[in-house]
């Protein structure tokens, strides 16, 4: 039995039929204008490409705070006259609650865990004072990166002898969307004075731009703290201050809708230089 189902004609249907054919001379028929991204020859293969999609995420952000917290600004504290790391913990949600609960953070055995810094990602505001892409659904800005050795890039012998220009590979990438990300840090001493040496290590490094220098880099600002020293009969003594990290970042998701026009890469063209040189006048040869 027959299929009288009709399939609705998509938009791109629609708006093709809306184009009128014209004639090509040397070719007897009608063609239709083809959007750019349709065109085969606009398109690049990825077969057996091992170059990894340049992204950049929320979590290499929150590792650039950890890395500039444990590789730049070291912090450490004198107890009981040896110095002491101060170690780094990131903000999980049940971390956090039981923070939040106690006014402090503690181990499995219930004993307080000083000195701390503790730190967690809050919010995320998107920044449209910088540049844009315009346009999600078709992303015609982006930058583009050389490729320092393919298959087509390669230093021989052949090319220097022959004068020939290799074919360099270009990676395109979107412009990333940027973010103003709000984080919240907490640390807790057992003293006002060892207190005193982070706040002053931390506020030293703001207004600087965080991160492994070897990644990504981002601006980190800090503008108030606020220190709680926290004293009840019968209880563990704990020094707390409370401040936040007003960090300026950016970010590119490692999506198929982040890829240019529908392609990441790109060639020039390669070319051979011929040199001439004159061996004979042939005004000169017998005849």
């Amino acid at each position: 039995m027959a299929d009288n189902n009709v399939n609705p004609k998509s938009q791109r249907e629609l708006s093709q039929n809306t184009v009128e054919p014209y004639e090509v001379e040397k070719y007897k028929g009608e063609k239709t204008n083809v959007d750019n991204k349709l065109k085969r020859e606009y398109q690049r293969s990825v077969k057996n490409d091992k170059v990894k999609r340049f992204a950049i995420g929320l979590r290499d952000i929150d590792e650039a705070i950890f890395y500039y917290f444990n590789n730049v600004i070291k912090p450490s504290v004198v107890q009981n006259g040896t110095k002491k790391i101060v170690p780094v913990l990131y903000g999980s949600p049940e971390r956090w609650a039981a923070v939040q609960r106690d006014g402090f953070y503690r181990d499995r055995n219930g004993k307080i865990q000083v000195p701390l810094i503790f730190f967690k990602r809050d919010s995320i505001e998107k920044n449209r004072n910088l540049g844009n892409k315009m346009d999600a659904n078709n992303p015609t800005q982006f930058g583009v990166f050389e490729k320092k050795w393919s298959k087509k890039n390669q230093y021989d012998r052949f090319s220097i002898l022959n004068t020939r220009s290799i074919q360099k590979e270009f990676q395109g990438v979107v412009i990333p969307d940027y973010l103003n990300i709000t984080y919240s840090c907490t640390i807790f001493t057992e003293y006002v004075e060892q207190m005193n040496g982070l706040i002053e290590s931390i506020n030293y490094a703001s207004d600087s731009y965080w991160g492994d220098p070897d990644k990504f880099n981002f601006r980190a600002m800090i503008d108030n703290y606020t220190t709680i020293t926290e004293l009840v009969q019968g209880q563990d003594r704990s020094v707390k201050t409370n401040f936040s990290i007003q960090l300026l970042g950016h970010v590119v998701p490692n999506g198929e809708n982040t890829l240019p026009q529908g392609n990441a890469k790109f060639f020039n063209k390669a070319s051979v230089l011929f040199g001439l040189e004159t061996v004979k006048n042939i005004n000169n040869l017998p005849e």
